[in-house]
């Protein structure tokens, strides 16, 4: 009987944060469709402004939206870094050296759709961390959900 249990422990475990990312994911995306709904009925402008105030339809802690420019690559909002609104950071690498700004805007040109996975040192506990960003063109922008 024990040793059923310490077999199955761990599968609980794998198991439970298994749901947990996918629920995370959800979230995401619905966070991404909602935003490209917002742009697509009242203008890419009024999104902008949504996101650059922290609106919680889009802001959540960890999961957020941010706004790209897909052709110059230019940041459009974010809503915890202000300084990046205006910057071209296309090339600029991840902690790991993957330049996945680019890969943003260019899954968004081939898929329309998709993830892009990338290394975040965090400001708070600065550790790498892996990170994860959903990507929906809309447009003339990259809507980005990251978690």
């Amino acid at each position: 009987m024990r040793l059923g249990l310490l077999f199955s422990l761990p599968v609980a475990l794998v198991f439970s944060t298994s749901v947990g990312a996918q629920s995370a994911d959800r979230d995401v995306v619905a966070m991404v469709e909602r935003g490209a709904a917002v742009m697509k009925a009242n203008g890419k402008d009024t999104l902008i402004k949504k996101i650059n105030a922290k609106d919680p339809q889009f802001a959540q802690g960890a999961k957020y939206i941010a706004l790209r420019d897909a052709k110059t690559g230019i940041v459009l909002a974010h809503p915890y870094n202000p300084s990046l609104i205006g910057k071209d950071l296309t090339d600029v690498p991840d902690a790991m050296g993957k330049r996945y700004r680019r890969e943003i805007i260019e899954l968004g040109r081939r898929q329309r759709t998709g993830w892009v996975d990338f290394m975040y040192k965090n400001p708070t506990s600065e550790q790498v961390e892996a990170k994860k960003v959903y990507v929906m063109l809309v447009e003339d922008v990259t809507v980005e959900g990251y978690q």
